[in-house]
């Protein structure tokens, strides 16, 4: 096969790539269900023991971008093709106009910008490709590197949900984040 020219790629920027999940991606998503503490601010639960055979199921499900899944989910990769995790627009809704992101990065890799470029990219198709209007979001009170990484994309804090989340023994404040499209649009453009 012909080696394949990103230098025009849309699904990139100068730090990741984005790509379709395939049914063979399975092991690293897999993986990185171990990473308890991620699932937990992830999914606001204590997940029960992941298995092969759920993991399988559950990216089949999703793999080259099946529309019956409700979400679009995406490998996130370094330039060179090394996984980084998962990203996917969940939750749209085309009559408001709304979607949410969910994401997870190795934790190897936590903290070095990938999270953030990932969102942006997958932001832009959003915003400018689907006409969508408003990013919502939310994280657990003691996930201050998530909310960092939204306030660094430009998200508004809108709200705290007080007590929402009850997880290891305790209720846990669930904050709620939102950006418009005119507000990435005007931050995006001030990125050059």
């Amino acid at each position: 096969m012909q080696a394949i020219d990103y230098s025009n790629y849309y699904w990139q920027d100068d730090r990741v790539r984005l790509r379709t999940t395939l049914p063979e991606d399975w092991p690293t998503v897999y993986h990185m269900e171990f990473d308890s503490a991620a699932r937990r601010r992830l999914n606001y639960e204590q997940a029960l023991p992941p298995t092969e055979e759920n993991r399988k199921s559950r990216t089949d499900k999703v793999a080259n971008f099946n529309e019956e899944s409700g979400s679009l989910a995406f490998i996130v990769e370094t330039l060179d093709g090394q996984p980084l995790g998962f990203i996917g627009l969940n939750s749209i809704d085309e009559r408001h106009g709304t979607f949410s992101i969910g994401m997870q990065i190795t934790p190897a890799e936590c903290g070095k910008g990938y999270g953030t470029a990932a969102m942006r990219i997958l932001m832009r198709y959003a915003f400018y490709e689907r006409r969508l209007h408003k990013y919502y979001g939310s994280v657990i009170e003691d996930n201050v590197a998530s909310a960092t990484m939204l306030k660094k994309l430009g998200c508004v804090q809108e709200g705290v949900r007080r007590e929402q989340i009850y997880m290891s023994g305790r209720y846990w404040d669930e904050v709620l984040f939102g950006l418009t499209a005119d507000e990435f649009r005007e931050r995006d453009k001030s990125r050059g």
